[in-house]
């Protein structure tokens, strides 16, 4: 699109213009990178001192925000949000796919292809399958027997779901995800020779949810491992077999979650946490980076550490265990003090 004044987008997203509102637009940026035809946000606080220096027309922020700088504002309720929907007039649309089947594409005759439906190079749709109107499958794309395929799905190159699990409407699925690969499941006999158990399970998602690159959901041991709906799963995560993840919940990148696990609804599971099996983690929890789940998390807990712990109670320890270089010099000063009147 052409481009648009900070007092156009300001009318256009409900915000009010601090500075120079005839200033012209034509794309967006954050702080650092930002030109002076870009506009940029302020979501994090972190990053307030690169309000003062940025070369952007013009930023979003707060209706609060109350720091002195001579860069022009458009203040806000959300500026993360308000983004979003500026950054939609400026970016290249992704790319549309016109209905049908491609010819390198092998589709068995007794799965069932909705309306509108296109299915890309190389795609394998085996027997039983159901593809919901409007999805599109971009290409390499295995579909297994008997899955179900939600309408206005959007599958990326080279995933692969297995056969009889069932995904919801509006899904997203991104390139090398892998759905219903069978769980880590063996017996083991005296002589420690391990046999591998059937997994006979299948993973049910929900809808709107949303899965990144290089994703594992195995499929249940018996029964279904389930993704609730409208879930966000970040790229590099491992869900184990007959684990339940609740509505809304968000695991961000290199999670790993053991088997039968349950996760709440409107959870949060930041950049590598690890949880055991067996858990129950209740609605809203907030396990931060790298926390290590051990053992049940009550609802609405902010955990972090290993093993993870409320937060006040770990920050305790944490800053303890900072001081331990000064606590070994004052205990070996001690000694030898001690060591000295005993001498006398």
């Amino acid at each position: 699109m052409k481009g648009l004044t900070v007092g156009e987008i300001a009318e256009r997203i409900g915000g009010d213009v601090q500075g120079a509102a005839d200033a012209i637009v034509q794309s967006v940026a954050g702080l650092r990178e930002a030109r002076p035809t870009d506009v940029s946000f302020l979501a994090n606080p972190k990053y307030t001192a690169y309000v003062k220096s940025t070369q952007a027309a013009a930023v979003l922020v707060r209706k609060e925000f109350d720091d002195d700088v001579a860069t022009t504002l458009i203040r806000v309720d959300n500026p993360d949000a308000a983004f979003a929907q500026v950054a939609s007039w400026f970016t290249v649309p992704p790319p549309e796919f016109e209905p049908g089947i491609h010819p390198s594409a092998v589709v068995s005759d007794q799965a069932q292809i909705g309306e509108q439906v296109y299915i890309g190079p190389h795609c394998v749709i085996e027997a039983g399958a159901v593809i919901g109107d409007h999805c599109v499958l971009v290409a390499q794309v295995y579909v297994g027997h008997d899955v179900h395929l939600g309408a206005e799905s959007r599958i990326y190159p080279n995933v692969t779901i297995r056969e009889g699990c069932r995904i919801g409407q509006r899904a997203i699925v991104h390139s090398s995800s892998v759905i219903g690969g069978d769980g880590f499941g063996y017996s083991v006999d005296e002589k420690g020779v391990r046999t591998k158990i059937p997994q006979v399970g299948i993973v049910e998602i929900g809808d709107d949810v949303e899965i990144g690159s290089a994703v594992t959901i195995d499929r249940a041991r018996f029964g279904r491992t389930v993704i609730g709906n409208g879930v966000k799963i970040d790229n590099l995560c491992m869900i184990a077999h007959n684990c339940v993840i609740g509505d809304h919940a968000v695991i961000v990148s290199q999670v790993g979650i053991s088997g039968s696990t349950v996760v709440g609804k409107h959870s949060i599971l930041a950049g590598q946490v690890g949880v055991a099996g067996h858990l129950v983690i209740g609605d809203k929890v907030v396990a931060e980076g790298r926390a290590g789940i051990t053992k049940d998390i009550p609802a609405g807990e902010i955990v972090y550490g290993f093993p993870a712990a409320p937060r006040a109670a770990a920050a305790r320890t944490h800053a303890h265990v900072q001081r331990l270089p000064k606590l070994k010099e004052k205990v070996a000063e001690l000694a030898a003090r001690v060591k000295e009147l005993e001498g006398r």
